[in-house]
């Protein structure tokens, strides 16, 4: 049986004040992707530079202390000088920006419907103030710890609270939004490095950071043009709500008049999902789930755990300068990707797990027996990666809000997010023990 026309139906060309309308609301969620990103990838960068002046600032440290961190170092250097490592590995700070926003994905999905947008919203923004102000004035590393939970926290409920809203809008705001969260990749690597490169401490360029918490309110509360179905300090607010309202019959371009009213009057009547209606809705997400799991596993598998060891001595650019072009190109990679919604939709998304795990195995081969040549020949690599990385993640939420039943779209765009957190987390645990080995050698 043909599957009822969908509320957030493609838009057909309109002209005048609707055109405007929709092209303010694709730039809405572009902000709104942008600010809610950002956190994210700052604190990857910024993280590390807050805990090294904390631990090289500590000026109370006993000799005996800094002479077992010497002895330390010294075991370390001569324990890696085939990969040039550092003690610790990268996987160690993802997993700490990670974990939260896992735990959110987790389980939210089955409460956060009850929680009005305007809320949700107004908690992630102070979320993510709390972590730059956190990291920017802690004094211990364990304030510097809750700080990137914090921007965790923030960017995990918000990425749920974006996508379920998209149901309210024409679909093609997903492309908006996964071209703005791919932008803040690029961004964020960015401006990070210009603010330090320009003499300003992390402490004060993570302050300068705190413009974007209020750019998520104003691109939220501002910019987007909701319907007048929706409220957003209701839970009033639900897609049998903008069924059955002008604006959701608008909305349904091209449905017959009759269908319509059968569809309005059966999802009115259905009233919320039950957890029984939501387990099986997850179960009907797995072929979207898993191969958003697999993707991401791979790609942070060689972020994490590959990128640093991928190091070339002949090069002028030092190990640091490839690390930061291996990740700016995988940004620029993600960025692109993410923005092709609107030129080509692919549906068979298990081919960019495949291509990803593809890869995966290359360079850990390649840096096991070490037959790549040069950094010249990993950037490309670097960069379809990044291309794999951004085109999976936008085409599987395509791909969910249009196949979905009206009733559980909203559910189904929270619940899928939780693929990339868990595959981010499964990687980051992967990365210890591929780290140690390779190190020990």
């Amino acid at each position: 049986m043909e599957r009822p026309a969908s509320v957030n139906a493609d838009p057909v060309p309109r002209d005048g004040p609707e055109r405007f309308t929709q092209w303010r609301n694709w730039i809405g969620f572009w902000l709104l992707g942008l600010c809610n990103n950002f956190p994210y990838v700052i604190m990857l960068s910024a993280a590390y530079d807050i805990l090294k002046k904390q631990e090289s600032g500590n000026a109370t440290a006993s000799v005996r202390g800094r002479r077992a961190q010497e002895r330390q170092n010294n075991n370390s250097s001569n324990s890696s000088s085939l990969y040039d490592c550092n003690p610790v590995t990268t996987g160690a700070v993802l997993l700490a920006d990670i974990l939260p926003s896992l735990c959110i994905k987790l389980f939210f999905p089955f409460l956060i419907l009850k929680v009005p947008y305007g809320i949700r919203v107004l908690l992630s923004s102070a979320a993510t103030t709390a972590s730059f102000l956190l990291v920017s004035f802690s004094s211990a590393v364990w304030m510097s710890i809750l700080g990137v939970s914090f921007a965790s926290f923030g960017s995990g409920l918000g990425e749920q609270s974006f996508l379920s809203l998209s149901v309210y809008f024409s679909r093609d705001v997903l492309g908006g939004w996964g071209s703005g969260t791919g932008g803040a990749g690029v961004a964020g690597a960015l401006l990070y490095s210009v603010l330090t490169q320009a003499g300003l401490s992390p402490q004060t360029s993570l302050l300068f950071m705190l413009v974007f918490p209020l750019a998520l309110l104003i691109s939220y509360f501002v910019m987007l043009v909701p319907p007048p179905s929706f409220h957003q300090w209701t839970v009033a607010s639900r897609v049998y709500e903008a069924v059955g309202s002008e604006e959701g019959r608008h909305l349904m371009d091209g449905a017959e008049d009759e269908e319509w009213e059968k569809t309005a009057t059966e999802v009115r009547n259905a009233g919320p999902l039950t957890l029984t209606e939501m387990l099986h809705t997850l179960k009907g997400l797995m072929s979207f789930v898993v191969p958003l799991l697999l993707v991401y596993f791979a790609e942070y598998f060689i972020n994490q755990g590959l990128m640093e060891l991928l190091y070339f001595p002949g090069s002028f650019l030092s190990h640091a300068e490839q690390y930061r072009w291996y990740q700016l190109l995988y940004q620029i990679g993600v960025f692109v990707s993410r923005s092709s919604l609107c030129c080509v939709k692919i549906r068979k998304v298990f081919l960019f797990s495949m291509l990803q795990v593809v890869n995966a195995v290359l360079l850990l081969l390649a840096v096991r027996y070490q037959f790549l040549p040069n950094a010249w020949v990993v950037f490309p690599i670097i960069f379809y990666e990044g291309l794999l990385g951004g085109a999976s993640y936008v085409n599987i939420f395509y791909f969910i809000s249009k196949e979905s039943e009206d009733r559980h779209r909203e559910f189904s765009l929270a619940a899928a997010s939780v693929g990339d957190s868990l595959g981010i987390a499964l990687a980051a645990l992967a990365s210890f023990p591929v780290h140690r080995y390779f190190c020990s050698l």
